[in-house]
């Protein structure tokens, strides 16, 4: 009698473990699946490029330039910057404006160095493109047109070079990087 009561019980608990496995472990339909690196960099580009093209519309900012600088300046959306604070482009904040500190790789005297920066916080990605399509528009407070040559360039290449020449990144190879990133990426069929 103490055999089959025990069986019994072994067959009870392996239903029960079985069955308990079967609701904690997820099935193959719904196992996190790694994200697919050029579908989830089409979906970045998808998700910018419509308000990339409202921006040319409104204030001449090459869509192409706009998400090339925001790939390269957040790492597709996935620097801390970019995920945490909305700053797409590395815009560095002054005076009072909502800012966070970071480190920042800046180019200085032929040499990358590592110093804390100031950067602006935005309440969502196309407040970070406004204020970037503003930046081109308005200049800074010591230049105002600081920017119109990238604002009056009639193609991604010569746009490219003019952010670089005006001085929007330290890196000396900039104009080079933002045209390696719109053309593997096609992006200048936005600036139609």
């Amino acid at each position: 009698m103490v055999p089959v009561i025990l069986l019994a019980c072994i067959i009870i608990f392996l239903t029960f473990t079985f069955a308990l496995s079967q609701l904690t472990t997820p099935t193959p339909e719904t196992q996190a699946q790694p994200e697919d690196p050029d579908v989830a960099r089409q979906a970045f580009i998808d998700r910018l490029a419509p308000h990339a093209k409202e921006l040319q519309k409104q204030y001449g900012v090459l869509p192409s330039i706009t998400l090339g600088q925001a790939i390269l300046e957040s790492n597709w959306g996935k620097s801390e910057l970019a995920s945490k604070y909305h700053n797409l482009f590395g815009i560095k904040a002054f005076g009072g404006q909502n800012k966070v500190t970071l480190s920042t790789k800046e180019y200085v005297n032929e040499q990358w160095v590592t110093i804390q920066g100031d950067f602006k916080v935005y309440e969502s990605d196309q407040a970070s493109m406004d204020d970037h399509a503003l930046l081109f528009v308005n200049g800074v407070d010591w230049d105002k047109n600081k920017y119109q040559p990238v604002l009056q360039a009639q193609d991604y290449k010569t746009a490219a070079y003019a952010l670089q020449q005006a001085g929007y990144a330290t890196d000396p190879t900039y104009a080079e990087k933002i045209i390696q990133v719109i053309e593997a990426h096609d992006l200048q069929q936005y600036d139609q």
